[in-house]
């Protein structure tokens, strides 16, 4: 699609489109900053790049548009009655159709999730493919602009609510915690992104953590606390 920058966008807004175009066409931040954002201890290292052969493939989507803010995103709120990562904030996104490319899924899921017409987005460049070992997808995440805000209409069979979250809030290193859970049986710490209440972690703190180390190159949650385990 066309680029989307034009005269009628605010200033800083098309700046950030226009730098953020240039930076994806450079080296990504990579595994090293997916890693920054990786639970404690990790379901496997997350410097191993070997991906099973069986993993399935998935694409997810960054959709960038003005904001009051400045520039924005939408996260998902998963329906708490969905089989795979329910209640959880995800990125748009899915599995690949057969035959279908990473980059036209992210789109299909765009729209089939929060009705945005792919036809409106330029996609920007894509991330490191991250592969999430509890459900066994290598997910392609791509980085998308719109020259608008979408008017969003969520699949409401997988979408509880949509969040629109600003990148500058995102990027306030002073919202990242850390959290502990029990998963599968065992006790995980976890820094997240403390967003309106709602705790950003897993699979899509750490697409978005390399995105943001796009903007601030060392970008990650403080330091691991101690683990104290009874």
């Amino acid at each position: 699609s066309s680029d989307v920058c034009s005269s009628d966008l605010p200033p800083a807004f098309d700046a950030f489109i226009n730098d953020l175009r240039a930076r994806l066409h450079q080296p990504l931040p990579g595994v090293p900053a997916q890693a920054r954002f990786s639970p404690r201890p990790p379901r496997h290292d997350p410097f191993d790049l070997n991906i099973p052969a069986n993993a399935r493939p998935a694409a997810a989507l960054i959709l960038l548009y003005p904001h009051a803010d400045g520039v924005a995103l939408p996260l998902t709120v998963r329906r708490a009655d969905l089989p795979q990562h329910a209640g959880q904030i995800s990125l748009p996104g899915g599995r690949l159709d057969p035959g279908e490319s990473a980059e036209a899924a992210a789109l299909r899921e765009a729209e089939e999730e929060i009705g945005v017409d792919p036809a409106r987005i330029e996609i920007l460049g894509a991330l490191t493919p991250l592969y999430v070992m509890v459900s066994r997808f290598v997910v392609t995440p791509f980085v998308g602009v719109v020259d608008a805000r979408p008017d969003f209409r969520i699949a409401e069979s997988e979408v509880a609510e949509l969040l629109e979250a600003p990148v500058n809030v995102l990027g306030d290193r002073n919202r990242l915690r850390w959290g502990h859970r029990t998963r599968e049986g065992y006790l995980i710490d976890f820094p997240y992104f403390d967003f309106t209440g709602h705790q950003v972690w897993g699979a899509t703190a750490m697409m978005l953590g390399e995105f943001l180390s796009l903007v601030d190159a060392d970008f990650g949650p403080p330091p691991h606390p101690p683990t104290s385990r009874s």
